[in-house]
């Protein structure tokens, strides 16, 4: 079967930003603030915040890791700690609470690594009361999305999107209930992995995620498509 692929996150952040445009997102006086998982999302945020004039910060969760499978998430964790586990986690003989229990431990303490890096570049932005735009590269298990978007309600946003290039249908159904719209631009039936979609998807590094917080520390309104 013949896919829609994205050259790279920035494009399908472009792509994202047009999608948004066209539905009346970021076109009032009070503009959206874009929260992305750190770190493929945040080159999607990126290139959508700029297309939306928008501001640009990290809402920080981690997957929780199967048992001998570490790229199967058996759910994540949020930066407060609170955690989500998907279905299939009770399932898992070796996925105890023991093990669960230290898995949210390790992927906690990467939490705080990152959040002492990235704070530093951008004070945390204010969520009550505000349109928030939650982003990533892609949603697999949804598992991140669904701790990010329970920390963004909690903080009091007056309305949460949820903006991704491509994701599984049934994760759109898991996260709907969390968010008051979601805009997808693929939602595939023969889905396995988000990497599937994108020419590039190379890793996203710390640095280069600094260095976009870095760039947005310029007032959002002297943005333009295509310039930096």
């Amino acid at each position: 079967m013949n896919h829609l692929f994205f050259d790279d996150r920035e494009q399908a952040g472009w792509m994202l930003g047009d999608r948004l445009r066209a539905h009346g997102a970021g076109s009032g006086t009070e503009k959206p603030i874009v929260l992305a998982i750190p770190r493929g999302g945040v080159e999607v945020g990126a290139a959508l915040a700029r297309g939306l004039g928008a501001e640009l910060d990290v809402v920080l969760s981690r997957k929780l890791r199967a048992p001998h499978q570490p790229e199967l998430a058996l759910g994540a964790v949020s930066e407060t700690g609170e955690i989500h586990l998907n279905h299939f986690a009770s399932a898992m003989t070796d996925a105890g609470d023991t093990y669960i229990e230290a898995e949210r431990k390790r992927q906690l303490a990467e939490i705080e690594r990152r959040k002492a890096m990235f704070r530093a570049i951008r004070p945390q932005a204010t969520i009550r009361g505000r349109t928030v735009i939650v982003t990533d590269d892609g949603l697999a298990t949804g598992a991140t999305m669904i701790a990010a978007l329970r920390t963004v309600r909690a903080a009091g946003a007056r309305e949460i999107i949820v903006a991704v290039p491509v994701a599984a249908p049934d994760r759109l159904d898991a996260i709907r209930p969390l968010c008051d719209r979601i805009e997808c631009l693929v939602e595939p039936v023969d889905f396995w992995a988000v990497g599937q979609f994108y020419r590039s998807f190379e890793q996203v590094t710390d640095e280069r995620v600094c260095e976009l917080l870095r760039e947005f520390g310029i007032p959002a309104t002297k943005w333009s498509r295509g310039v930096a």
